[in-house]
């Protein structure tokens, strides 16, 4: 089967007073359909740059990089966010919700941006909150909602269209203990359901919940493992 994503020899450069920065510096990558990885590194190590590129937030400088056979260093702007919103759910540290917008609409925003209609979006986000657990808390705005409510409220939104994969940005920074363990639970079991999980993290614990471990420094992957001594929530 093809790779879900497939980097080739991945590089992204910026120009930085008159020097150039390697920021991925020739990464060869393969995630598969139904994996469970972890991305991790220091500051400064290429992680959340290449968590960009895997995310179709930006583009590799050389290199190729497919998403679903999709070489997204060939795409418009607008390709670019098509793939986004229908291939790639994105969960963030800090929730991004609307302060004034309920669970439920929150969760169907991605849904006017793909077209679908009132009844239909509604539908389908509340079948999502409440398989988050939610069903009671669909009218509450998140100021009314712990942070792991609101996590999982973003996760509903990041799940609601579909995509093939969940790209996680350090999603329990914003998290005490208990409630991080939580939410990993949540990322074990939709990817026990089959969904693709990338959680880009620092902490060591989180990212023994995956099933595989990505170690980048310097720019390129130093350390490509399982997972041998696997949390589960």
């Amino acid at each position: 089967m093809t790779p879900l994503l497939e980097a080739r020899e991945l590089r992204k450069e910026y120009a930085l007073g008159g020097e150039v920065v390697r920021a991925v510096d020739g990464v060869d990558l393969d995630i598969a359909h139904g994996e469970f990885v972890a991305i991790m590194g220091a500051s400064g190590s290429g992680k959340s740059t290449f968590m960009n590129m895997i995310g179709a937030l930006d583009v590799p400088t050389a290199g190729t990089l497919r998403i679903d056979g999709t070489d997204i260093g060939a795409l418009s702007g607008d390709e670019l966010a098509a793939i986004r919103n229908r291939k790639i759910g994105f969960v963030f540290q800090q929730f991004n919700l609307l302060p004034r917008t309920t669970a439920l609409d929150n969760v169907a925003v991605p849904l006017i941006y793909a077209g679908v209609d009132a009844a239909e979006r509604r539908a389908r986000a509340a079948r999502r909150l409440g398989a988050m657990g939610l069903a009671d808390r669909m009218d509450h705005t998140p100021a009314k909602l712990s942070g792991g409510q609101q996590q999982r409220v973003a996760i509903a939104r990041a799940l609601v269209t579909e995509p093939l994969l969940l790209l996680a940005d350090e999603p329990t920074g914003a998290l005490d203990t208990a409630t991080s363990e939580d939410i990993m639970g949540v990322f074990q079991r939709l990817n026990g359901e089959g969904i693709t999980v990338v959680v880009v993290t620092h902490e060591p614990d989180i990212a023994a919940y995956a099933a595989r471990r990505v170690l980048f420094r310097d720019g390129r992957v130093i350390e490509d493992a399982p997972v041998r001594e696997r949390r589960a929530a």
